[in-house]
C-alpha cells in the first residue's frame, strides 16, 4: 500500500497568481495543472477558467493548489493536508478516523478522478482530503 501526505493550498480564485509566485520564488516547476472546464462537471462559466488542481515541486516536496469556488475560504482555512492511498479500504479507514469529533466538508465518495475523495475537518480543526489513487490528476 502506498501513502502520501501533501499540503494542499486553497484560495479564492487567485490560485494560478500564487502559483506563479510560488514559481519565480521558490523555483518550483508546475507538474500538474487542471481547470473546472476541463473536468466533466457542469459548471456556471465563471468557474471553468479557475484551477481545480494543480501540484507544483519544490525540491523534493510537491504542494498542491486547488480554488475554491463552491466554498468561500476565510484565511486561515486554506491550508489542508492531502492523504493520497492507493486502497480504498485504507481511504475509509482514515477518513472515518479523522472525522471523529470532526466535521464533514464532503462525504467520501466517487468522483470523476478518485474511487473515493473526500474532505474534513478533524476534531482539532485542521483540514484533510483524503483521496484514493493518484493525487496528480492532469499532470503536466
Amino acid at each position: 500500500m502506498t501513502l502520501k501526505v501533501t499540503p494542499l493550498l486553497q484560495l479564492n480564485g487567485n490560485t494560478r497568481e500564487a502559483i506563479q509566485f510560488y514559481q519565480k520564488t521558490l523555483d518550483a516547476e508546475v507538474i500538474a495543472f487542471l481547470t473546472y472546464g476541463e473536468m466533466p462537471m457542469d459548471l456556471p462559466a465563471e468557474y471553468k477558467e479557475m484551477v481545480a488542481h494543480a501540484v507544483i515541486k519544490v525540491g523534493q516536496s510537491d504542494i498542491m493548489f486547488s480554488d475554491s469556488p463552491f466554498e468561500p475560504l476565510r484565511e486561515g482555512d486554506q491550508v489542508s493536508i492531502c492523504i493520497s492511498t492507493d486502497d480504498i479500504e485504507e481511504s475509509k479507514r482514515i477518513f472515518n478516523s479523522l472525522q471523529q469529533g470532526g466535521n464533514v466538508v464532503m462525504p467520501l465518495e466517487a468522483t470523476s478522478f478518485s474511487p473515493s475523495f473526500g474532505t474534513l475537518t478533524d476534531r482539532f480543526g485542521i483540514r484533510f482530503t483524503i483521496v484514493t489513487a493518484d493525487c496528480h490528476p492532469g499532470e503536466a
